[in-house]
């Protein structure tokens, strides 16, 4: 069932010329040649799913700095952080950062010298986005924003507007 929607997901992807990124299962974003996978803490390490072949991106989830430091040693390609603010879109949801928080973890990383793609997830909002851009995040994660926006086309565009 999850690689048959995976599947589809990555033609829909392609056919658009965005990159799939799965969440949790790597052996799924594999098989169907996904651009990634994110893992979270307490899922498979990214070590491992490196060894499970493919060319795909790995990140993983991030919520403290200490987080973000396990992320860096471990290899990851990424790092997600987050949540921003609270958010029903997760179940057992991390400490909310919100900017402060943001701000406090980006200005430490980039004092350490540590350069990791740093993408912020978790509650974000259009109106977060330049602010969150600001503060050196390299990108967003969106799901709730979009799927709730009356006019997800128009959304969408404004949002690639904003980002690019």
């Amino acid at each position: 069932m999850i690689l048959e929607k995976a599947s589809l997901a990555k033609n829909l992807c392609d056919s658009y010329g965005a990159k799939l990124i799965i969440n949790d299962y790597p052996e799924v974003a594999r098989d169907t040649g996904a651009f990634g996978v994110h893992l979270g803490l307490e899922d498979l390490p990214i070590q491992t799913a490196r060894q499970m072949g493919g060319n795909m991106i790995i990140g993983g989830t991030a919520n403290t700095l200490q987080d973000v430091l396990q992320r860096v040693q471990e290899g990851a390609d990424y790092v997600g952080l987050g949540p921003y603010r609270f958010t029903n879109t997760k179940q057992n949801l991390s400490p909310v950062l919100g900017a402060d928080g943001y701000r406090a973890i980006l200005e430490t990383i980039h004092q350490m010298n540590i350069s990791i793609p740093v993408i912020a997830i978790g509650g974000i909002t259009d109106e977060d986005i330049t602010g969150l851009l600001s503060a050196g995040v390299h990108g967003v994660a969106m799901s709730a924003a979009i799927t709730h926006s009356p006019d997800r086309k128009q959304f969408v565009t404004q949002l690639y507007k904003t980002l690019c």
